[in-house]
Order: structure tokens, then sequence, then C-alpha cells
């Protein structure tokens, strides 16, 4: 049965209201395939089931690190000013009174702003699981002690390094709110997906339809599906037909026919006609719950390079401690003193800490994004750009993506005596002032043609089947060919047209005898054969996924060359699809738009996102193309790889940098040259380091996308 059958002329019933549907999902965070609608304990290991989507906590917690970032930034700022100053030959306060200021500016940034980067690194050691917060704390605190002892102690003007502990702290807040603001945003797409399913249903009783709330439905409860509603839960349908719009699951834009025996989704939307459905899952266990459940774990899965540096991190931090120890120690059974060894000791701690390093990644990143952002493309994680970056295999949705999205008359198949402009008047007429997505297309193709609509009468419309119509004293039915058929109309040349076909079909008969039939199929974008061209060039493998049929997704694939493809993808079967690709050696990327994607997006290395497409869409995906054009993905792929060239050259002199600086630090340059690191020669070496990771990222800024 054709997919052309769907047509909106009947008024319907007002639907239900939606609201935000009620409850939420839980999950066991030892086995994430546990999934429930209501909290409770794990029935595998008893641990308390956790909410699965971020709560709305979760953009609280981004405002009030917010908060802290700004505070820190405008007394650090300051600071900064006053502390360089002397280098260049300014000094714009008494050098007693600057240290003094200086302090009180790094007070509120170090203990107020800071305080949740200290509760991370205290928290560190206390389960021995140290990582980048552990040197952090230790650095900042360090520099602001020995600053403190200096000033207080000595009553000296050197030695001070209040303005590099609230730099780094600074740096690191900044981290901070980014990442706690990505969580927001997921926690809110993801809460908008779980809207879609109804927070009420219509349960059909005995003594009548009752409405209940959706966590009240049982697999066998039987309920009623209003005209222009949301389906409340999968299942199957015992009575009545209609036309389903699909496109959140499957991203096929054609409504899909629907009648007694025929599977529905939740979270779809009825277009038209009334039927009863048998529940067969509800809540937790529905398709839609499963693509919310891969999406969120994917969101809280870390991505390959956090990981690397955690295990840098569990490695780096002893070593600097130790280190620094050694120096002390070295120092005073040396004879240099306690003295001289604390402040070697701390210097260690301080040119370790991850200034120049974390400055490496940030700065080719701001401005590879910034140039990005210039060609409509918005990058939302360096995780991305890394996997984007090694790509060896780009799966490509078909609707939306690779194609318009919108169909289109692709043929008109006239029977004698009629024409081509005789078939489309007469289709145009029949679909005049129908808002239905075929019923458009016809009309976009007779004005395409200046042909000119007339008006009928008698319409008549069986959604799930077709229209009939009068034109003048002719009778007119359109739609599939098993409706024309279920009349009486001879359909054998219809369907030896139509058996080939990769599109959909609209059957035409008028006065009981077949008049022609129209083709429907989605247009492929103008930019997609050059992007599969542009692919090859890179090394990149082409490769389709749609939940299409077999015969239309071959046409798509043939046309464009592009020879690795799956049809009739369900939203988790592309999702596997990449994990299979994966196991055969490829890093994979995926593009995408739609709801039904969000899976597939979660789960390959790298994800883009077409810019019209849906927010979850967006929000799963690491790369987001903001102008419809393709030419946006090559220019993502190309930027990836400048982008981490860069990074690449920047974190290689930032280690360098600290291979070189922390030996000066521990003063092995004074037995021989008399050299301990001064605050003024430490300042400019962290700036050098700093001034050549700048430069070297500003050369993105001339990248070509």
């Amino acid at each position: 049965m054709s997919d052309c059958c769907h047509h909106n002329h009947l008024k319907t019933a007002n639907p239900p209201v939606a609201s935000a549907a009620e409850g939420s999902l839980y999950t066991c965070p030892m086995h994430p395939e546990i999934l429930a609608d209501k909290a409770g304990d794990c029935p595998k290991c008893g641990m308390p089931l956790e909410p699965l989507i971020p709560s709305v906590e979760e953009d609280d917690e981004a405002a009030r690190i917010g908060n802290r970032t700004l505070v820190a930034a405008l007394l650090g700022l300051p600071l900064l000013v006053i502390a360089m100053a002397p280098m260049v030959g300014l000094h714009l306060l008494p050098d007693r009174l600057s240290g003094w200021v200086e302090m009180a500016l790094s007070l509120p940034v170090l203990f107020w702003c800071g305080a949740p980067i200290w509760v991370k690194g205290w928290r560190s050691f206390i389960g021995a699981q140290l990582n980048m917060f552990s040197l952090i704390i230790l650095g900042t605190g360090a520099a602001f002690l020995q600053s403190v002892a200096s000033l207080l102690l000595g009553g000296a003007t050197h030695g001070l390094y209040f303005e590099a502990a609230s730099t780094i702290m600074v740096l690191v807040l900044l981290g901070q709110w980014l990442e706690a603001r990505g969580r927001a945003r997921a926690g809110s797409s993801l809460r908008e997906l779980l809207d879609l399913t109804p927070p009420k249903a219509l349960l059909v009783t005995p003594g009548g339809d009752h409405e209940v709330s959706v966590s009240e439905l049982h697999p066998g409860d039987l309920i009623r599906i209003l005209p222009g509603g949301k389906i409340p839960a999968d299942g199957t349908i015992t009575e009545g037909w209609s036309s389903i719009d699909e496109s959140m699951l499957t991203g096929e834009p054609l409504p899909v026919e629907k009648q007694a025996g025929s599977r529905v989704s939740a979270g779809t939307l009825n277009r038209q006609g009334s039927f009863l459905l048998r529940v067969d899952s509800a809540g937790a266990g529905t398709l839609l719950s499963g693509i919310i459940a891969t999406v969120a774990q994917a969101q809280r899965s870390r991505a390959p390079v956090q990981q690397l540096a955690d295990k840098v991190a569990s490695l780096f931090v002893p070593i600097v401690l130790g280190l620094s120890a050694i120096t002390l120690i070295a120092w005073i059974l040396l004879g240099g003193g306690w003295l001289m060894g604390l402040q070697s000791a701390v210097a260690v701690l301080l040119i370790a800490c991850p200034c120049s390093l974390g400055l490496a990644t940030p700065m080719a990143l701001m401005v590879g994004i910034g140039q990005a952002a210039r060609h409509g493309i918005l990058v939302r994680d360096a995780a991305s750009l890394q996997n984007l970056s090694a790509a060896t295999l780009l799966a490509l949705d078909k609707t939306g993506t690779l194609t318009e999205g919108r169909p289109e008359i692709a043929s008109i198949h006239p029977f004698t005596p009629y024409t081509e402009m005789d078939l489309l008047s007469l289709a145009a007429s029949a679909e005049r002032g129908s808002e239905h997505p075929l019923a458009r297309a016809i009309i976009r193709a007779a004005e395409d043609r200046s042909i000119i609509s007339d008006s009928v009468i008698d319409f008549m419309a069986w959604p799930g089947g077709g229209i009939s119509a009068r034109l003048g004293e002719r009778e007119l039915l359109l739609g599939s060919i098993a409706f024309l058929r279920e009349r009486g109309i001879p359909v054998t040349d219809f369907e030896e047209i139509g058996s080939d076909s990769a599109s959909g079909l609209i059957a035409i008969a008028v006065e009981g005898k077949p008049a022609g039939l129209l083709t429907v199929r989605d247009t492929i974008r103008p930019s997609a054969g050059s992007l599969i061209t542009e692919l090859g060039l890179l090394g990149v493998t082409p490769a389709m996924l749609t939940g299409d049929r077999m015969e239309t997704a071959r046409a798509v694939a043939d046309s464009l060359g592009i020879t690795l493809w799956r049809a009739g993808c369900s939203p988790q079967g592309k999702a596997e699809q990449l994990r299979a690709w994966e196991s055969q050696g490829y890093r994979t990327a995926m593009a995408g738009d739609g709801i039904n994607d969000s899976p597939a997006l979660a789960v390959a290395s790298a994800s883009i996102a077409m810019g019209a497409g849906s927010d979850i869409a967006k929000e799963t995906a690491g790369i987001i193309l903001l102008r419809p054009s393709l030419e946006g993905i090559v220019g993502s792929i190309r930027l990836s790889r400048a982008i981490l060239k860069v990074i690449r050259q920047n974190l290689l002199f930032a280690f360098a940098y600290n291979i070189l600086g922390i030996p000066i630090a521990a003063g092995i340059l004074y037995p021989f040259f008399g050299i301990l690191l001064s605050p003024m020669i430490a300042a400019a070496a962290m700036s050098f380091s700093s001034v050549s990771v700048i430069a070297n990222s500003l050369r993105l800024r001339r990248i070509r996308l």
C-alpha cells in the first residue's frame, strides 16, 4: 500500500491538550539497561535508581557556577594588570601596597569563587583518585601560601604568585561553567523528548471511556486514540484506521497507513481517524523511552580524550608531588636551608600547574570554533572535533540530510486519452485547498506548469486510502492502488508502472477508468553529489542509513554513488549498524537531523546535526550545521583536522615548557649559574609560552572551509 493516502480535508475532533508528561525515567548507574518509571531499587544489585534525565536543578548549577566565574574574572583582571604592570615599567601602586591589594583580590577568587574546585580536589585526595583538580588546588594553594608568607614574614614584594593562582582558577571555573551549561541543555532537550508522550490516555472500559494517567496503563489495556492526538503507548490497532505521522521516529515525511493489526509507537501523531489501541508496552517499556535512554546514557559517558587526560593526570600529579618533595629535601641536605628549599618546592608545584597546558587546547578551540561559526558551523565540544578528525566512515541520514525532506512529483504517467497536463490538472483540482504534504506537492507541480485548478464538489476522504470528488460531471478517484482496486477500478496498468518504482504512488481514475499515475519522491539536495565526492578525497567512506523503503533508499544511493547503505532502519537499528561498522574497524561519524537519528548520533564517535533538525538531534550532536547546505559537513572535517593539528603543536610546546621549567624551578641551574626561578622570570616564561600558543592558534583564522 502506498504512503500517499492521508488527506486532511475532513474536520476532526479537537485533540486533548498535551502538557508535560508525568513522572520521569530512572536507571541504575551500575546496570544502565535497567529502565523504570518510578524511583526505587535496582532489581539486579539493589542500588537506588537515579534519574536518567538531568533535573531542572542543572540549570541552577550552571547559573551558580556562571556567577562565580563572572566574579572571579572581574576580580582577576585588575589583579593581573597590577601584578604584571611592573614587567613593562609601570608601577600602578606602591610596591608594599601592591602586594596587599593583590592578596585582597585573590582571596575571594580562590576561596569563594573557587570553592567548588577545592571541594573536588579535596575529594580526589580523600578517595585516592588523583586528577587535575588535585594538582590545581595544590598549585594554587601553594602559590597563595608562598605569596602570603613572603608578604607577611619578609615584607617582600617579590615571590608573589597571587595573579598566577587567580588566573588558573578563572580558567578552571570557565571550563566548569561551560560543562554545566552543556549538561543543562542536554537535560532540557531530553525532557522535551519525554514530553512527546501525552500525560493522559482514554481508557476503554465496559462503563465507557475514562481519562487516566499514562503511568496507570498496563499491557492489554484498550485505549481510544482521537484524531490529531499523540499516541501514549506502544500497541496494536484492534479497530479502526488512520494515517500516522512517524517522522519523529523514522524521519520520513510521509504519513504511514495503519489499520487493524498494525503496530504504532508512543509519541507518534495520529493525523486523522479514530481507532482502538491495545497497549503492548507503556512508560519505560516504549520505543521512545528506549531512544531517550540511549541518548541520556551516551551523554553521561566520558569521551576518550577525557579518559586519557585523567590517566595522564593520575601519573603526572604524584610525579610532580615527588619532585617537589625531592626539591625541598635536596636543598636542605645541600645546605641551602629550608626557606630556599620551600621556595623552590613551591615553584615546582606552581610551574607544573596546568596553566600553559590548559591554554594550549582552549586557545586553539576558541580560534577554530570562532572561524567555524563564521561559516555556519557550531561546535559544542572538543571530543567531537578530535573524533571527527579521525573518522574513516561518515554515515548520513537520507531524509532531511541527503534529501530535502519534502515530497515532490517525480514523474507523471498519463493513460490514453489524457496528457500529463490533463492528469496534473485533475489531481490539483481534487487536492485544491489541502495542506497535506502530498497534496501540496501536486499543487506545486501544477503551479510550476502554470496549470489552473478547478473547484470540485461532493468531496469525500478515506484516511488510509484516498479521496473521491466530482469535477463537473466527472467522478474522480485519487489514492493508493489498493484503494482504487477496492472500488472496482482495473489496476493492472497501475501495477505495471508502479512495480519497480522507488517512489510513492498516487493512482488516478476518472469515471471508473484508469487515467494515470503520479510518482512522488523526496528530492536529493543539490549539494549531495559534491559532498560524496569531497568525502572520497578526504579518505572518508560515505554511508547512508534510513528508515525508508528498500527501493527508495536504493534509488538515492545509486544516484549519489553510495555503495554502503542500509534501509528500513529503526532508531536503535541505526545505532546498532554504527556499532557493527565500528567492529569492522571503521572510525564512525554520523550526520542526521531527526529524533530518529539521535541514538545513532549519540553512539557515533563524532556526530553532526543539520540546523533545521530536531532539538534532541542538535543537543545529541557535537557539531551543528546552522546552514542548510551540506558543504558544512566537509568543512567540519577539514576544520577538525586543522584544529587537532594545532592542538598537538600547542601541547607539544606546553609539555616542553614544563619539562624545561620544572628543573629550573627546582634550582638545577643554581649550582652552575646562581639562578633561581624568580617571579619575574616565571612570569616572563609563562607569558612567552602563552604568546607562542596564542600565535600558533591564530593561524586557524586563515583556514578556508
